[in-house]
C-alpha cells in the first residue's frame, strides 16, 4: 500500500456511514445471535417416507404425512405447540406453508421445513457453541461508491437453475430476471429472484476467500412503487446463513453471478472469540 492510498480508517472518516446503515448492522448482529437465530442452529434432520422414527437428541417420533410432519408424543416428552404439550399425533406444517407450526422443547425451538418437497426438522438451541463464541460480524467500512442504480430485465420465462448447495447437493433455485448496473462504464448482471418489489441475489466476487466468506447475499428493492428504479447497495451485502451454522443448506451463486469485481462493502466474515 502506498503512502497516498487510503486505509480503511481514512475511508471511513471520509465517508461516514449513514445512521440507517449502522442500525441495519446492529439489527443483523442481534438477529443472528438471538436465542433462536442462525447461530443457534445445531441440527437439520431430514425425514424419509415410512414409519415414524426417533431423531437424535429429541423426544417423540417423527414421520412424513403428506405435506406435513407427523409428531407422535406424550405429555411427559414436554414437546409444546402454542404452550400446549403434544399428546398423541400432531401434524406440523412446515416453514413455507401458510400456517407454519413451531415446537418448543425446553429452551430449544424445533422448526419443520420443506425444501423441494423434502421435509426436515431444524433444531435451534440457545446453548449452541456458535452462539457462545460469536464476536460479531466483520464488515467493510461503508462505501458510497458501491451503491448503484439498476434496471430489471425479466426473463421471458422464469426458470429454475440447478445450483450446488453448501451441503454438497444440487437443488433448484428459481430465477426471474437480471439486475443490470454499470461501474466505470462496464455492465454487470446479477440473476435475481423477485418477490413483489424485492429482488434477492446470491453472488460471488473477487474478495471471496482472502477477505470474505465464499459468497454473499443481497436484497435489492424498487425505490418507489411503480418507478422501476432499483437500488443495489452492496453495503448491505450479507453473509448467507451457512456462514453461521454448518446445518444450513444455502445455495451457492448461480452461473453468471460471480462478479469480476472486488465488492469491498458489506459483511465479510463471522468473528469468533479467541
Amino acid at each position: 500500500m502506498s503512502e497516498t492510498e487510503p486505509t480503511a480508517t481514512t475511508r471511513a472518516a471520509a465517508h461516514p456511514a449513514p445512521p440507517a446503515w449502522n442500525q441495519w448492522a446492529e439489527k443483523r448482529d442481534a438477529s443472528v445471535s438471538g436465542s433462536h437465530g442462525a447461530l443457534a442452529l445445531v441440527a437439520t434432520h431430514w425425514l424419509g417416507e415410512g414409519a415414524a422414527v426417533a431423531l437424535d437428541g429429541l423426544p417423540g417420533r417423527w414421520a412424513v404425512d403428506g405435506d406435513r410432519v407427523s409428531l407422535t408424543a406424550e405429555p411427559a416428552d414436554a414437546l409444546l405447540v402454542e404452550d400446549v404439550p403434544v399428546d398423541g399425533i400432531r401434524l406440523l406444517a412446515p416453514d413455507l406453508a401458510p400456517d407454519p407450526t413451531v415446537v418448543f422443547h425446553g429452551g430449544r425451538k424445533l422448526v419443520p421445513i420443506v425444501r423441494e418437497g423434502v421435509l426436515a426438522v431444524r433444531v435451534y438451541d440457545p446453548d449452541a457453541e456458535n452462539r457462545r463464541t460469536f464476536a460479531g460480524i466483520e464488515r467493510f467500512p461503508y462505501e458510497p461508491g458501491l451503491v448503484f442504480t439498476a434496471r430489471y430485465e425479466p426473463y421471458v420465462h422464469g426458470h429454475v437453475e440447478q445450483v450446488l448447495n453448501a451441503d454438497g447437493r444440487e437443488r433448484g433455485l428459481a430465477l426471474d430476471g437480471d439486475l443490470v448496473f454499470q461501474r466505470d462504464q462496464v455492465e454487470f448482471r446479477l440473476a435475481a429472484t423477485r418477490t413483489g418489489d424485492r429482488f434477492d441475489v446470491t453472488f460471488g466476487d473477487a474478495t471471496n476467500g482472502p477477505d470474505t466468506f465464499g459468497f454473499r447475499q443481497l436484497a435489492a428493492a424498487i425505490v418507489r412503487p411503480g418507478s422501476g428504479e432499483i437500488v443495489v447497495d452492496f453495503n448491505r451485502a450479507q453473509l448467507p446463513p451457512c456462514a453461521f451454522s454448518d446445518h444450513f443448506i444455502c445455495p451457492v451463486p448461480p452461473v453468471g453471478n460471480r462478479l469480476d469485481l472486488a465488492v469491498t462493502a458489506g459483511e465479510k466474515r463471522r468473528a469468533v472469540t479467541a
